[in-house]
């Protein structure tokens, strides 16, 4: 399974949940103005509320998305006063084709003294393990279906004695 983790922040609180998804998937956490250019089952992307929307920066990122290169996008972030971006950031990959998972992190985030040291150690932490559950999940899904796959690949070989021209794109995934 691919994934990606992608990130923009003003404050840098953002960048901090980034890492630790990173961290949690075993990829770098880049920031949007790096674009997806391989094929991703998962994006994670990491972003927060300006002016009681996601950034412009943030939405056209999401419009430059390929649906055929992203699985699916995991919304997680951080902000000071509103809660999660989740609708802003569907509203936006549904204009491009691309799914979101419905699950999602989300915390607060310190902006001018408020919420001081936001994210700490805490939120961290539970960036990690919500991930960790969530992707252990997405891996059970994914082995389920290439197995499917495999097993299919095998009945189709074992009735015709040719192999199925589709698992040369499963092969390349």
């Amino acid at each position: 399974m691919k994934i990606a983790v992608r990130y923009y922040t003003k404050t840098g609180n953002t960048k901090r949940l980034a890492e630790a998804v990173a961290q949690a998937v075993g990829v770098e956490a880049l920031p949007i103005s790096s674009p997806v250019t391989e094929q991703v089952d998962v994006l994670f992307l990491g972003n927060s509320y300006y002016a009681f929307s996601i950034d412009p920066e943030v939405r056209s990122f999401i419009r430059s998305l390929d649906k055929s290169m992203i699985g699916k996008i995991v919304n997680f972030g951080s902000a000071a006063m509103l809660n999660s971006t989740y609708k802003k950031v569907k509203a936006e990959a549904d204009k491009v084709g691309v799914p979101m998972e419905t699950r999602e992190f989300h915390c607060r985030g310190e902006f001018k003294g408020v919420h001081k040291g936001k994210p700490d150690a805490e939120d961290l932490k539970a960036a990690l393990d919500k991930v960790s559950a969530q992707l252990a999940e997405e891996r059970r899904s994914y082995e389920h279906a290439a197995s499917l796959r495999a097993r299919a690949v095998r009945l189709w070989s074992s009735n015709t004695g040719v192999l199925p021209t589709f698992t040369l794109c499963w092969m390349r995934r």
